[in-house]
């Protein structure tokens, strides 16, 4: 039976009031000072307060603390608050001698003066400040070293031997407690879940996802059993699971590594009556993307943005990074003007990210070329590999216009374009046949103080080789040669093939000396370039046969084609000249 001495007091002031008006007139009632001797010669109340305090427990006022044991009540005890009602009347009647007034604040200090000395036995007053503060702490810390330890035989056992007076509070206490295995944690919640008034606790649950999934390391079973008993009670109880508790389990199955799962428990929240909200979104799309599942993350991003939520700027960036690494750089690029139109601009590294993967494939380099629009003034700066990378995108899908427009751009505004980004056009320029133009580029370079590198000068030697314009290519590898100590063999080679295919050999064969000379040795390819046209065009097996043997000494070994090639034209001129000798013979 639960009572409180508050309940107790405030019904003896009422009582007190009700005797006292009830069986003596206002008439009569005399208004004198109170002093010190009436309170200290009044014995009776005393009386009253101390044989009777059961009373108040059968008074209609307080029915709801007595229904409990109103049918334990004896005939004895019946009787002997009887007697006690008389006694008590007489004492209220008392009351004129001192000459109070019932209807006033001074019977409030008189009941108060009589509760304050009323000798309760201590085995109530035990009872009362138990149900107080709610929780036995000596039971309370049997239960948390039960919990964490290792235990013997059956958790549930052990629970039920101790025979627990349980409230919210004292399951919370344990709940809250650290270092209790994750397991112990959910076995305890179980066990206290089959008591009806802990059934569908929504704090109670709520602080258990919490321990569960909060631990310094979760174990993978403990959190997936923790799952299994969210979701049969939200599949059984509405409105006790809420988003935050899913939330929860979702990051802690991020952590795991356990995209799938993650993915299970967000597609909850609507079966759960839960509103996900913007951390469900993102907890979500990290842990799908740290598996890999993109296309799953992709559709959890779309529904994020058609509900209008965005999460902060440095969470948006990380977003983007994802997708740009799952090759999904159009959705990152969705994301990334979403987030740019609701003033959430991501860090720059995440911009710079998507640039550099738009810029890798050409139906999307147009994209990229746009976001260089929005960089701020201080930024725009530094920007040079941002514009590197489109500019290397638009020569890469042949719109050199483009790259020349974004190119002057560069010149006028900034950043100031630097070596990568002249060899990019130039080396577009030769490609395309545009030699003029690349030369021009090539002195812009040199006026600003840059100097090409080796590959962009072969690029136009190839250029003009390929053109047979050889006269062209032997003033830029002089130009190569001023710039550079070291050519590389891709520079030599370029003019060498252009030699043979003009058929002019002895200029091939003095070029090739020449970049011994220059420090580059040849390679295969220029050998075999070499032997193939000494054979094919100009029937000079001997030659050929000389640059074989140049080769094995270089420890080089040319193709098996190209050695028959040598002994084929060999053969074919021994038997030519076997042929002449017998028409020569009479």
């Amino acid at each position: 039976m639960w009572r409180s001495i508050v309940s107790r007091s405030s019904f003896a002031r009422n009582f007190g009031r009700k005797l006292i008006s009830s069986q003596t007139p206002s008439s009569q009632v005399i208004h004198k000072p109170l002093n010190s001797s009436h309170f200290s010669s009044s014995k009776h109340s005393g009386k009253f307060l101390h044989q009777n305090y059961r009373f108040f427990s059968q008074s209609s006022s307080i029915s709801e603390f007595e229904t409990e044991n109103h049918d334990a009540t004896s005939s004895e005890e019946l009787e002997l608050e009887n007697n006690g009602v008389i006694e008590d009347t007489h004492d209220v009647n008392s009351s004129q001698d001192i000459g109070l007034n019932p209807n006033t604040g001074e019977i409030d200090e008189i009941i108060d003066a009589h509760i304050s000395g009323v000798d309760f036995n201590e085995q109530e007053l035990e009872g009362v400040s138990e149900e107080i503060v709610g929780v036995d702490d000596e039971k309370l810390e049997n239960v948390l070293s039960l919990l964490q330890n290792d235990v013997d035989g059956s958790l549930e056992s052990s629970l039920d031997s101790m025979y627990l007076r349980l409230n919210e509070e004292f399951v919370m206490r344990v709940l809250e407690t650290p270092l209790i295995p994750g397991d112990h944690l959910i076995r305890f919640y179980k066990w206290v879940s089959c008591r009806n008034e802990f059934k569908a606790n929504i704090l109670i649950l709520s602080e258990l996802v919490r321990a569960v999934c909060t631990s310094p390391e979760p174990k993978r079973k403990d959190v997936y059993a923790l799952w299994d008993v969210v979701k049969e009670i939200g599949e059984k109880e509405s409105g006790v699971v809420d988003a935050q508790m899913l939330n929860q389990l979702i990051l802690a199955f991020s952590k795991m590594g356990k995209g799938k799962a993650a993915f299970e428990a967000f597609g909850k929240f609507e079966e759960f009556g839960c509103v996900p909200n913007v951390d469900t979104y993102y907890f979500t799309i990290e842990a799908l993307c740290r598996r890999s599942f993109y296309d799953w993350a992709t559709l959890v991003c779309q529904k994020m943005l058609d509900s209008g939520m965005l999460p902060e700027t440095k969470k948006v960036g990380e977003i983007i990074s994802y997708f740009c690494k799952g090759h999904k750089s159009k959705e990152a690029h969705v994301v990334y003007l979403t987030a740019k139109k609701n003033d959430k601009y991501p860090p720059q590294k995440a911009v710079n990210f998507l640039i550099s993967c738009l810029s890798k494939v050409d139906e999307t380099v147009n994209l990229a070329q746009e976001m260089l629009v929005d960089f701020p003034g201080e930024v725009l700066k530094h920007a040079i590999n941002p514009f590197t990378w489109v500019i290397r995108g638009l020569c890469r899908k042949n719109d050199i216009e483009g790259a020349k427009k974004l190119f002057a751009e560069m010149m006028e505004k900034g950043p100031p374009p630097g070596n990568a980004v002249f060899n990019i056009i130039v080396n577009s320029l030769s490609k395309a046949g545009d030699l003029e133009d690349a030369k021009e580029f090539l002195k812009t370079m040199e006026s600003r103080g840059l100097k090409p590198d080796v590959y962009t000068y072969s690029v136009i030697i190839s250029g003009y080789a390929k053109g047979g314009l050889m006269e062209e290519a032997r003033k830029v590898l002089s130009m190569a040669k001023k710039k550079h100590s070291k050519l590389c063999p891709a520079t030599f080679h370029s003019l060498i093939r252009g030699y043979c295919n003009l058929g002019e050999f002895d200029r091939a064969m003095k070029l090739l000396n020449e970049m011994k000379d220059s420090g580059v040795e040849p390679n295969v390819d220029e050998y075999n370039k070499l032997i193939q046209s000494l054979c094919l065009k100009a029937v000079d097996w001997k030659t050929a046969e000389k640059l074989l043997e140049e080769m094995k000494g270089k420890d080089l070994h040319l193709p098996g084609i190209t050695r028959g090639l040598i002994s084929a034209v060999k053969e074919l001129e021994q038997e030519a000249i076997g042929s002449e000798d017998d028409l020569v013979k009479p």
